[in-house]
């Protein structure tokens, strides 16, 4: 389930996934903070794999590759700088480099 906030400059893509899901490898052109809320997950960046608790608060550095894979069922904000507030339009502005 995908929830959108928004709030004056800023958007929080709230993930909450099952065990065994993955979040495909992306970039974006800038630097965010990613908050698992709840759960345990192994985040893939670079080549670099790590295993993350909650709660937890990491920074993916811009043109950073990332993925995540849910190990228990888990809730996942990414929270990003931008002006945009059309959950249909978000992501085209946010993801890919």
């Amino acid at each position: 389930m995908i929830s959108h906030h928004f709030s004056d400059g800023l958007y929080a893509k709230e993930a909450q996934f099952s065990a065994g899901t993955a979040i495909l490898k992306h970039t974006h052109s800038f630097s965010h903070l990613s908050i698992l809320a709840k759960g345990k997950v192994a985040v893939m960046m670079g080549e670099e794999i790590e295993v993350i608790e909650a709660p937890a608060c990491i920074e993916i550095k811009s043109g950073m590759t990332h993925g995540v894979k849910a190990i228990t069922d888990c809730v996942w904000f990414c929270i990003h700088a931008t002006d945009e507030k059309d959950p249909s339009k978000v992501d085209d502005i946010l993801i890919g480099v």
